[in-house]
């Protein structure tokens, strides 16, 4: 009888990790963003760190973090301009938010320091850069993609990605340089 139920439960287990992976095609089944047709790609939280840094201005203070995938990371520790097809950057954006955790911690170790300790907060959005010469040729080579949780933002949304990316030509498009 034990093994019985051993093994209705390790079939369900199984069928349970089946249906939660993801795609072969390194893209989630979720929306997709127009114009570019790009998708979350699974596993992105799993990749790599490229850089991270803070947005602050006005109302905004964010905590952001680019991670890439492994021909990303290649190419960015070695500092190959242009990046290769098959790179793909994701920005993590957060809101910044205080740590009454962490600056108790800081006021006790480091007295009169005035030290404050910022994290992220809530999630703001997560965008993406797909790199494909051929297939985003008008675009510097990029497609872009930005969802804010797990929704593609509308057409007009991306039509501001190219543009806002321009002045970065000189580094093929990309602002983040990697962290050594």
């Amino acid at each position: 009888m034990k093994q019985i139920v051993f093994a209705v439960a390790a079939v369900g287990m199984l069928a349970g990790v089946a249906a939660y992976m993801p795609p072969a095609s390194g893209q989630d089944g979720g929306e997709t963003a127009p114009i570019y047709g790009i998708k979350v790609p699974s596993g992105y939280r799993d990749w790599r760190l490229i850089s991270v840094n803070n947005l602050m201005g006005g109302s905004v203070k964010q905590v952001r973090a680019q991670l890439g995938n492994d021909i990303a990371i290649t190419a960015a520790r070695e500092g190959t301009l242009p990046f290769p097809d098959g790179t793909i950057i994701a920005a993590l954006h957060w809101n910044e938010a205080s740590s009454d955790e962490n600056n108790k911690v800081l006021a006790s170790g480091f007295p009169g320091a005035g030290l404050q300790s910022f994290v992220a907060g809530s999630a703001v959005n997560v965008q993406f850069m797909v790199k494909d010469s051929k297939k985003y040729a008008a675009t510097g080579g990029w497609g872009f993609a930005d969802f804010t949780n797990g929704k593609a933002g509308n057409e007009a949304l991306h039509k501001t990605c190219f543009p806002c990316h321009e002045p970065a030509k000189d580094r093929d498009y990309v602002f983040t340089r990697y962290a050594r």
